[in-house]
């Protein structure tokens, strides 16, 4: 039996959404990887935006813990592996602390992680020490390694918020309020690592501020328990499988990317945007993203269009998630603006709207088995084809998505997260 592996880590949450968690993991990130450690960062639940600006910080892909959508073994099995090779392992929490099914808090007390609390403290002064307060005795056995201030105003302001918190919660510093050290942000969220030319200056001006305002000392290590991932099943052996990548299909997991070169297959990327034929293959994926920011290009790429025809008439598979699909229908629209002609591989159209769409949990039972993941969108879309099968939100909230098949086309706002069940995903390649 393997032995427990032990490594500092910390997990970085908040209150709620907005306070600075990305930011913050980013610079704490940056500050270690340029003191010389490996630093391994995690996220937790299903996000596209927040890793790719994190795995820039710590130069390390940056894979998902949910123990919902990827479940128990697979969270341990990634800390497990990251105990065994990294110096430092961190884990940006998701929403607040306490928020969701399975929170941020369920998977710090599971895995024994040290959590680091970061607080908004633009507007307030004493009650900083009510909501630290709040946030470390809410619950029994939640180990609260630290506080943490973003977007002081002041030394002042600082040292009001230091003399509110209780003798046992440890202050480790406050990043000041600089527009210079924030992260723009759209609709889905931050905007995407790929489009910020000045990303790298940005992260490294937030490794400056921490280091000048923040203890960056590691934290105690964590012993993280042995849990060898199950081997993946050579069911892609041999299959070339196309993938859109670029700054309108870019919303990808690692892990589900991993999961595909381990059965076997041979990942063929190319980008729409660029103008970029459909490379030769056995299969194709068009993942989510932003087509809703090019649609007069993505519009004018006939040779990509008819080529996909091709594809699914002659009964190859392909998948189209969220983004993909909106590219896979016959027009796309902005809230404001022309519709564009799409693909036109299902029928239907859609508009992005400025309003929230689908959010939430998502399982799907398919022919080929049971899939887990997630719909994040703003957009409003009217399909005339049948409707294969209906997602379940495991929390019971209002977003059901449909999935449509076409042939061995499969269309969806759901993100599927591959490692739920690898087998079912790998026969979404299958003929």
């Amino acid at each position: 039996m393997n032995t427990p592996r032990h490594c500092p880590a910390l997990l970085v949450s908040a209150p709620a959404s907005g306070q600075g968690k990305t930011s913050f993991t980013a610079a704490l990130a940056r500050a270690h990887a340029r003191q010389g450690r490996r630093v391994q960062v995690f996220k937790t639940g299903p996000d596209f935006l927040d890793p790719m600006v994190l795995e820039r910080a710590s130069g390390r892909p940056v894979y998902q813990l949910d123990l919902w959508m990827g479940g128990e073994a697979d969270v341990r099995a990634r800390l497990y592996q990251a105990a065994g090779e990294a110096d430092l392992i961190l884990v940006e929490g998701v929403m607040g602390l306490f928020d969701g099914g399975l929170s941020s808090a369920d998977l710090a007390q599971q895995f024994g992680l040290p959590v680091l609390a970061v607080i908004d403290g633009s507007a307030m002064a004493q009650t900083f020490g009510a909501v630290a307060t709040g946030l470390a005795r809410y619950r029994e056995g939640l180990q609260v390694y630290g506080v943490a201030a973003n977007r002081i105003g002041s030394a002042y302001h600082a040292q009001l918020l230091v003399g509110s918190l209780p003798p046992d919660l440890h202050w480790l510093g406050a990043l000041p309020r600089d527009p210079k050290l924030a992260l723009p942000e759209r609709h889905l969220g931050l905007v995407s690592a790929g489009e910020l030319a000045d990303l790298d200056a940005r992260i490294d001006a937030l490794a400056d501020a921490l280091e000048a305002h923040v203890s960056i000392q590691l934290p105690p290590p964590v012993a993280f328990a042995a849990e060898n991932a199950e081997p993946v099943q050579p069911l892609l052996q041999g299959k070339r499988i196309a993938i859109a990548r670029d700054d309108a299909f870019c919303f990808l997991y690692p892990a589900n990317l991993d999961l595909l070169q381990k059965a076997g297959a041979e990942l063929r990327y190319f980008s729409p945007l660029a103008g970029d034929a459909l490379p030769d293959c056995d299969a194709a994926w068009l993942p989510g993203g932003y087509p809703e920011l090019h649609l007069p290009v993505l519009s004018q790429q006939a040779e990509l269009h008819a080529a996909l025809h091709v594809h699914v008439d002659a009964g190859k598979p392909l998948l189209a998630e969220c983004g993909g699909m909106l590219f896979s229908l016959d027009a796309l629209g902005a809230s404001e603006g022309d519709s564009h002609p799409m693909a036109g591989l299902l029928t239907g159209s859609a508009v992005v709207q400025q309003r929230l769409a689908g959010l939430g949990m998502q399982s799907v039972d398919l022919p080929e088995g049971t899939l887990r993941g997630h719909t994040f969108h703003y957009a409003h879309a009217q399909i005339d084809h049948p409707v294969l099968a209906v997602a379940m939100n495991p929390d019971k909230g209002p977003g059901r998505e449909a999935v449509y098949r076409r042939r061995r086309m499969t269309a969806s706002f759901v993100h599927f997260y591959f490692p739920s069940n690898p087998e079912a995903a790998m026969r979404l390649f299958l003929p």
